[in-house]
């Protein structure tokens, strides 16, 4: 039976989140804390290893999953054409729950399934998730859920999905939010919310495009210029 690992315990964190990234190395499915739910996820470098993640999730190539990054200095190794919007919304709401959907850099070697030249990134704002993260770099991470089943929360909700289908279990203790990333299209001149989620639209758009400060008074619009 698979085994869940406790990183909640300050004398045993650093050796239980030293054991699940070695088994992510090993090409091995595991289950980890993230600020928002609970996620399974592999190498994502490894294709057998997504391969085996996306049959856990009963999910075919047509729905790749996000990438989670230790930093946001990370995502230009991954991404291309990162717009000025973006990177303000990185700047806003990295780490947390926020997913950026953006050209891949067509040099990378991995396959995520059927991305159409894109990956969607996210920094997790957990602290457990980011010291894994460090030690495996970027990991395929997606709800540790089956397909259509409600999120789990708590690794206990994580095993009772999916057994032993996933090699580890690392325990982080509840989930803060519950709620879901914000996933947002950011290939475009515009941004787009593919997914509603902890941010609202209204919060994306005045990160993504701060209006112009007005005016000093006497400066520009009246009538005597």
């Amino acid at each position: 039976m698979s085994e869940i690992i406790d990183a909640t315990i300050d004398d045993e964190r650093e050796h239980a989140i030293a054991a699940v990234a070695d088994a992510v190395q090993r090409g091995e499915v595991v289950v980890l804390p993230t600020d928002t739910v609970y996620g399974v996820g592999a190498d994502a470098f490894d294709a057998r290893a997504v391969a085996d993640l996306l049959a856990v999730k009963e999910r075919g190539r047509e729905m790749p999953p996000p990438v989670l990054v230790p930093a946001a200095r990370t995502l230009d190794g991954l991404a291309m054409d990162v717009p000025a919007y973006a990177r303000r919304l990185i700047e806003a709401f990295w780490p947390g729950p926020l997913t950026l959907v953006l050209r891949a850099q067509s040099t990378l070697m991995w396959d995520l399934g059927d991305t159409n030249g894109t990956v969607a990134v996210r920094m997790p704002d957990d602290q457990i998730a980011l010291e894994l993260l460090g030690l495996t770099g970027p990991m395929a991470v997606t709800s540790a859920n089956r397909t259509g089943q409600p999120p789990a929360t708590t690794v206990q909700q994580a095993r009772e999905q999916l057994g032993d289908a996933v090699s580890l279990y690392l325990d982080g203790g509840p989930s803060r939010s519950g709620v879901a990333s914000t996933i947002v299209d950011c290939t475009g001149e515009d941004l787009r919310v593919l997914r509603p989620g902890a941010i609202s639209a209204e919060g994306l758009r005045a990160a993504a495009f701060p209006a112009d400060p007005p005016a000093p008074p006497g400066e520009g619009g009246g009538e005597d210029g």
